[in-house]
């Protein structure tokens, strides 16, 4: 089966195309035969596609929606210039797997779409109105382009963690606020933890059930897990990702009384307020400079930036904190993971949050540390070391395209 998977955000469109089946799901051999990455829709998009083994495609072209993102996609997949193999048409393209945000309690697994789980996903929007919003667009883009013949998906970020127990994901809170609004933790980036965690079995070699580790997935957005007999027991961010560890432009946990200090000493509406939060906070608004973490360091080596050094040190201690909370939460761990654009790319990002886990018994390899470079995956730390340390590259594409076959077969998801 070719299967579309597809992830849209406020104003991009994230794609690739992903063979795979039930047999091949079985073999490990699912193989990614296209990407691509449209940015800054509505305007002039700035457009990235790449079929796997050629050289990356580079244009802008005016896009008016999410629509005409995707209709574009679907144009450039059949077109003789990308050069698919096996796909000639849109019958060619089996099943659409979309990313979805926000689940809340109604989507504990991936399901088929049809109405009432649109309804059930714009039910959703006031937990993550920056998110379902914009993947309902992408839904609603391919079922219109696509036709009810191609049967569509939607993988939840929040249903992995859907098995935190109420000691996890419940606030200290009115238990009728729970009860009458839903107020708890959900957690996102749960189809990242999922593959981490899946990846991470396999290379131990144990079985679901053994799985024990906290898992860090370090970007732009950034959050821990702790993942215990293979099921998510709890993790960092919570009603929103606004929660939890220092992100690129949220600042993470907080006290919340400064957003009614900030009504009254500076005026700001609640918008204003959450707008800081969500797009001026953490490293940027730390360093005020950038969100960058490439750029932080650089200007932390290369003059001393007192910010960016503050901003860095901010950013690895609350990771830190996290995992010495989990550890002692889960009574211990096996190991800690890294991914993410962070967590897989950066050597010194990763050695910083390690130093000061040698009471945990993490003793870090740092040649090995060094060696691992982007897409790479291995150990960290030394054979002797009680706590190991890995980085694994995530890859929550390909969970997405393999839920979509096990939904549209209607195979349960073993993992």
């Amino acid at each position: 089966m070719n299967i579309l998977v597809i992830n849209c955000g406020s104003s991009s469109v994230k794609f690739q195309i992903i063979k795979t089946d039930l047999e091949l799901i079985e073999k490990n051999q699912d193989k990614r035969i296209a990407s691509g990455y449209l940015e800054r829709i509505g305007s002039q998009a700035l457009i990235t596609l790449q079929v796997e083994g050629q050289p990356k495609i580079k244009q802008a072209i005016p896009l008016r929606d999410h629509r005409s993102a995707l209709d574009f996609i679907l144009r450039w997949i059949i077109s003789p210039e990308s050069k698919l193999n096996g796909i000639n048409s849109l019958a060619d393209i089996h099943a659409v797997g979309h990313r979805v945000v926000h689940g809340a309690e109604k989507f504990t697994m991936s399901t088929l779409i049809n109405d009432e789980v649109i309804e059930g996903i714009e039910d959703c929007i006031e937990l993550a109105p920056l998110h379902n919003p914009a993947n309902l667009k992408g839904i609603n883009a391919a079922r219109e382009l696509l036709g009810p013949g191609v049967p569509q998906v939607a993988v939840f970020d929040t249903a992995f963690h859907s098995t935190m127990p109420e000691t996890s994901y419940l606030y200290a809170i009115p238990y009728q606020l729970y009860r009458r609004h839903k107020i708890r933790k959900y957690g996102f980036h749960g189809t990242s933890h999922r593959y981490i965690a899946y990846r991470y079995r396999q290379l131990a070699n144990i079985e679901r059930e053994k799985v024990n580790i906290i898992t860090l997935h370090l970007g732009n957005g950034c959050s821990a897990c702790a993942i215990k007999n293979g099921d998510s027991f709890d993790t960092s961010m919570g009603l929103t990702p606004l929660e939890g560890l220092v992100m690129g432009t949220r600042g993470g946990d907080m006290d919340p009384a400064i957003i009614e200090f900030l009504h009254h000493k500076e005026g700001m509406t609640m918008n204003e307020i959450y707008a800081i939060l969500n797009k001026q906070s953490g490293l940027l608004g730390l360093s005020g400079l950038t969100n960058d973490m490439r750029d932080l360091l650089a200007e932390e080596k290369e003059h001393e930036d007192r910010r960016a050094r503050l901003a860095v040190d901010i950013f690895c201690g609350r990771a830190r904190k996290y995992i010495g909370a989990y550890l002692a939460g889960m009574q211990g761990a096996d190991a800690i993971v890294f991914a993410g654009g962070i967590g897989e790319n950066s050597s010194e990002i990763r050695k910083r949050i390690c130093k000061g886990l040698e009471f945990f018994g993490l003793e870090l390899d740092e040649k090995a540390n060094n060696k691992i470079v982007a897409g790479k995956e291995g150990l960290i730390t030394k054979p002797e070391s009680k706590l190991k340390a890995y980085v694994i590259p995530t890859n929550e594409e390909l969970l997405i395209a393999r839920d979509t076959v096990r939904c549209v077969k209607n195979v349960p998801r073993r993992w």
